[in-house]
């Protein structure tokens, strides 16, 4: 597992990239970078679909933040 300010950069990421295509029809470019991130958000943790990488790693960083 990533160190937890790489882990929560690759969040905040992730995040920032998917709100910025929902709203609008999003460039080739930023869906390529929403998938780069989701990429590696999954194999820092280990699982295969998005939402349980971003699960495993909000998981993460709570238990590093306390």
């Amino acid at each position: 597992m990533a160190h937890s300010t790489v882990l929560h950069e690759l969040v905040s990421r992730y995040e920032a990239l998917r709100t910025a295509t929902e709203g609008s029809p999003a460039t080739a470019e930023l869906k390529r970078r929403l998938e780069d991130a989701a990429y590696t958000l999954c194999v820092i943790t280990g699982t295969r679909h998005p939402d349980q990488a971003l699960a495993v790693a909000r998981a993460r960083l709570a238990v590093t933040d306390d």
